[in-house]
């Protein structure tokens, strides 16, 4: 399922492959997020052309609507979408998480009503693994609970106990079905969590190694613990995980966050923020991020970045600002191909590094490099 190839002499991290049902993942890699089955306002063509290998769909969402009937009918997620690459699904786990207010947990899972028309659910370790076989994702996410941040220690361990056991009762479904996808198996992630708490974050990689998974995931993660925090809990988990598994650092982050965090020995990121930050006018350069929307770019004749996208290339920041501030549709996507491009470009880097024996120049020049900047917006 995972093929090491090579490691960096001066860190954690490591270059591989993960073999999937619809081909072949090179590690490290950015997964563009697709939650409703689209990446925001990027065409199939256009993500394989940026060398997008694999995208994440989100199993709770495409639940809703348009619902396993239509996807089932349509021959699987893939063929609804038009995407014939890998893709990942994530449970539902997350969106359980933040619609904390209307739901209740219990022993056998999630009850609560959904975002769109208030409809009661219920969402399970069993209901979550049918559905993403139904959905024929190559990679499928365990089912779990998400703790907030700060959450008392009694709370997380609880937690985990009960995200222990619905990891079981997934293993055992996955056992009893035998899910495929493409005619071959569906992979299964297990997903540690715990906290900010090493010893609950130790038992629980322990634990779900024992189970034996396809690969690993480090769940709980940027949901308002500190960055050093985050770095601490993948230093923890990272060496209990196996060398002969995919590693997956969930729903994060910024440039320099994936960069360390590939030091700590993760293998795949997901993260909304190059196309959300798009839509809101953010492009990502090596020195950091810029607001388009502010007047400084106004008259400002270079491109995004000295390393755009193609279809970027030929534009000003001025002219880009324009499309933004006027709410033009091509602005957004500009941009979304942009950031798409630089995180991806990243990963590419990382790859290409770690195999060259060269991690650690990399990893200094983007932490060096990239600056958060605060701009003040006007229009």
């Amino acid at each position: 399922m995972f093929e090491l190839l090579a490691t960096d002499p001066q860190s954690q991290a490591r270059c591989g492959r993960v073999l999937t049902p619809h081909g072949v993942v090179e590690t490290p890699i950015f997964m563009p997020v697709g939650t409703q089955g689209t990446v925001k306002a990027v065409h199939p063509a256009e993500l394989e052309a940026l060398e997008a290998q694999i995208i994440l769909g989100n199993t709770y969402h495409l639940w809703v609507r348009p619902g396993m009937e239509v996807i089932k009918e349509s021959g699987g997620l893939h063929s609804f979408m038009n995407w014939q690459r890998p893709i990942l699904t994530d449970s539902g786990g997350f969106q359980v998480f933040s619609l904390a207010k209307i739901r209740q947990i219990k022993e056998e899972g999630c009850y609560f009503n959904n975002h769109v028309d208030g409809t009661p659910m219920f969402l399970g370790p069993e209901t979550a693994m049918e559905i993403q076989a139904t959905l024929g994702s190559d990679i499928a996410m365990l089912f779990d609970e998400c703790t907030p941040f700060p959450c008392p220690h009694a709370d997380a361990q609880k937690s985990l106990e009960l995200t222990l056991r619905w990891a079981r009762r997934c293993r055992d479904w996955i056992d009893r079905n035998k899910p495929q996808t493409g005619g071959k198996p569906q992979l299964h992630f297990g997903i540690v969590q715990g906290s900010t708490y090493q010893d609950l974050r130790e038992r629980s990689a322990r634990e779900m190694v024992a189970m034996g998974f396809d690969g690993y995931a480090i769940g709980g993660l940027s949901v308002g613990e500190p960055e050093e925090d985050m770095m601490a809990i993948a230093d923890w988990v990272c060496p209990l995980l196996p060398a002969n598994k995919a590693r997956y650092a969930m729903g994060l982050g910024t440039p320099p966050q994936i960069l360390e965090l590939i030091a700590r020995g993760v293998d795949m990121f997901d993260c909304v923020i190059p196309t959300r930050l798009a839509r809101n006018g953010t492009a990502f350069t090596m020195d950091g991020t810029i607001n388009l929307r502010n007047a400084q770019y106004a008259r400002d004749q270079r491109p995004l970045s000295e390393d755009t996208h193609p279809l970027c290339q030929g534009f000003s920041r001025a002219y880009i600002r324009h499309l933004v501030n006027t709410q033009e549709i091509l602005g957004l996507r500009l941009i979304s191909l942009h950031n798409l491009h630089f995180y991806l470009s990243l990963a590419s880097k990382a790859r290409n590094a770690i195999a060259q024996g060269c991690f650690a120049d990399l990893r200094a020049e983007v932490n060096a490099r990239y600056q958060p900047r605060p701009e003040t917006q006007t229009t």
